[in-house]
Order: structure tokens, then C-alpha cells, then sequence
């Protein structure tokens, strides 16, 4: 089964064309790399003021790395939702990602976590050059509590 686009989509829960990435070139329990070409796209959600700044390139490896955890998710289990806690130690090589013409590839490499965290080093790259790096720490919302079911209704 390929890790296209269609698969990806499909496993995060990010749509349309906020879905950033093309294609998983390949993962392991540890590290994914995917592509991407979206930073080109003049419709690239990320833009402002016809620009897609190298910040941007931060949501691309988390993208990644919610993908690394959707492969990762037991079978008929869901996936965790997390937000980008903080991204630290970020180091910028370009100003801009929408001047590159080549594709992107996002790294994510799993340092540590748990049910409430995981952290993430993460890279993106074109054109034979780092791009960005730095850590980013997921969070992961806690689940509801089960209804008790001895409570009194009133």
C-alpha cells in the first residue's frame, strides 16, 4: 500500500490544502521522512503576503511527525490528538521556503515520550541543504473520563 497523499489524509487530521505533505519516503519506530511539494503552491494555506516563510516549514515536520504516530497506532486504535507544545534550538538556513524549487523532506526522529508527550528533533530539507531543525514537543489532550455510572442523575 503506498504512503501517498490520499493515505495521509486519511490518517491525520489535517485536510484539504492545509494537508502539507505528498508522500512517506520511509519510516521505522524511530525516524519518518516525508515529501513535499506544497510550499510552491501559490494556494498554500501557510502563505501571507504571497510569501511562505521558513517558519512555515515547522508545521511540515510536525506533520510528519503526526504521521510517524498514525503509523505507529495500534490497529483499530485512534489516533491521539496533540498540538505543538513548543518548538525550541529552531535554526533557520533560508528566509523563505516558497523560493525553492525543489520538493521538501521533512525528518522526524523520536527522542522521548509517554501518553501526555512526545518529543520530536526534526529537520526539513531541499535542494541538498538543511533547511530548519530544532526539537518539538507534542501534547497530547487527556482523554474524557468514563461516565460514572453510580452518580445520581438530579
Amino acid at each position: 500500500m503506498p504512503l501517498d497523499r490520499a493515505w495521509i489524509a486519511a490518517h491525520v487530521p489535517h485536510r484539504g490544502a492545509m494537508c502539507l505533505l505528498e508522500e512517506v519516503l520511509e519510516w521505522d519506530a524511530t525516524t519518518i521522512r516525508c515529501r513535499a511539494s506544497s510550499h510552491r503552491s501559490a494556494a498554500n494555506p501557510l502563505r501571507a503576503h504571497g510569501q511562505l516563510g521558513i517558519a512555515c516549514g515547522i508545521e511540515y515536520a510536525a506533520q510528519a511527525m503526526a504521521v510517524h504516530g498514525a503509523l505507529l497506532a495500534r490497529p483499530g486504535e485512534p489516533q491521539r490528538a496533540g498540538v505543538l507544545a513548543s518548538a525550541r534550538g529552531v535554526k533557520f538556513a533560508v528566509a523563505r521556503l516558497d523560493e525553492l524549487g525543489d520538493d521538501l523532506v521533512a525528518t522526524a526522529s523520536f527522542v522521548h515520550g509517554d501518553a501526555a508527550m512526545v518529543l520530536y528533533d526534526f529537520s526539513v530539507s531541499g535542494a541538498g541543504r538543511v533547511l530548519l531543525s530544532g526539537r518539538a514537543t507534542i501534547a497530547f489532550a487527556r482523554p474524557s473520563p468514563a461516565p460514572d455510572a453510580k452518580r445520581d442523575e438530579r
